[in-house]
């Protein structure tokens, strides 16, 4: 055996010694409590019927992109999309990513520079640690949600300073005080970066996010809007003003050197827009509050979370992936998340809320949970 061969082999066993092997399978459960579709956006047939007849609109609309949007993939409709999407989310440009992450990725690695500073919060997405990482920028974390330590890591910045924050949290489920955090910003003149992952479709009058719920949209320097949560499609966009956008073309690699996206999911994703109009902004959140009250009644440790992702802690793997198994065998798609994507003892079963869970499923998952105690 190899040298590298004996490496890679070693790393794998040490996960399966420590019970957080990683393993891919094709199995769902009959009651979705796992996925991001807070929405039910993904299985719509509403929404799929509506991307059938826009598609038969485009005359001869490509299957592939054939390259990057700098060279034959882009669109009159894709940059109608960018700004229809925009418009909704009151910004005043914004720049369709083929993914969050590459979102992530390319604004950090490119527009914070050596000399620069950013601040993110110690449980920010892998995304943006990965973009940061590719920054020459330096980098500081704060305590998660910790006001007074983000102060002090921002009488430390130099250059231009860039904080970094989820607006709901994609392991916690919390919201970040991003008032009080817009504040801090202002009075050091820091850049305020907001992933609005979790937060698109479920926060805001219309879904739009947590951002404008608050009416920061003039205080952030830039929003990261995914599709592939609540939107039920696929991508993401980069909201802010019109010379970011210019500037994300000419100098974030993860857009620059990639295929872009075929005309087909552009459809996809206005039509999921088009759809979150006709949407119950209380549906979703009347499941939320039916899930804490009644995980409230039965005593159950759970994280304190006001959105879609609600945790239920264990102290180790093995329970977790045991507790995990105990539902799945009751016919609840309920995943386990160990160490080390969450920290050793904060283990959890992470629970996803979404507008076609009946109520009836909801109390039983809650039952169900009791007797794991």
């Amino acid at each position: 055996m190899s040298k590298i061969e004996q490496f890679i082999n070693g790393k794998l066993q040490e996960r399966k010694d420590n019970l957080s092997i990683r393993n891919l399978s094709v199995h769902h459960y009959p009651v979705d409590f796992c996925s991001n579709d807070y929405l039910g956006f993904a299985r719509s047939v509403e929404l799929k019927k509506l991307i059938e007849k826009t598609v038969s609109t485009i005359p001869h609309y490509l299957n592939g992109a054939g390259g990057s949007r700098l060279l034959s993939g882009n669109s009159p409709y894709t940059e109608e999309t960018e700004q229809f999407i925009a418009d909704f989310h009151q910004a005043e440009n914004g720049l369709i990513f083929n993914s969050g992450y590459d979102a992530n990725v390319g604004l950090l690695s490119s527009v914070p520079q050596r000399g620069d500073t950013i601040i993110t919060d110690e449980l920010i997405h892998a995304s943006i640690i990965d973009g940061c990482r590719l920054s020459y920028a330096t980098r500081y974390k704060f305590l998660h949600n910790n006001l007074n330590d983000l102060e002090a890591r921002l009488k430390l910045a130099k250059g231009n300073v860039f904080v970094v924050v989820e607006s709901v949290y994609s392991m916690e489920g919390d919201i970040a005080p991003l008032k009080e955090i817009s504040n801090l910003c202002e009075a050091y003149q820091a850049n305020l970066i907001v992933d609005e992952a979790h937060a698109t479709g479920i926060f805001g009058k219309k879904g739009e996010g947590l951002v404008n719920q608050l009416n920061l949209t003039q205080k952030v320097f830039a929003r990261i809007v995914t599709f592939g949560k609540a939107m039920g499609t696929h991508g993401a966009i980069i909201l802010g003003s019109t010379s970011l956008r210019h500037y994300l073309i000419n100098f974030a690699r993860s857009f620059i050197y990639t295929t872009a996206a075929p005309v087909h999911n552009m459809v996809a994703i206005r039509s999921a827009y088009q759809l979150l109009d006709k949407i119950d902004p209380q549906l979703i959140h009347q499941k939320i509050d039916l899930f804490r009250k009644t995980i409230k009644e039965q005593h159950i440790n759970a994280l304190d979370s006001e959105s879609t992702i609600q945790g239920i802690l264990f102290s180790s793997n093995n329970t977790t992936k045991l507790a995990a198994t105990t539902l799945q065998d009751k016919g609840f798609d309920v995943r386990a998340i160990l160490s080390p994507t969450v920290a050793a003892g904060k283990e959890r079963l992470r629970i996803c809320l979404h507008t076609f869970n009946t109520d009836e499923e909801i109390i039983s998952l809650v039952k169900h949970l009791k007797e794991l105690n």
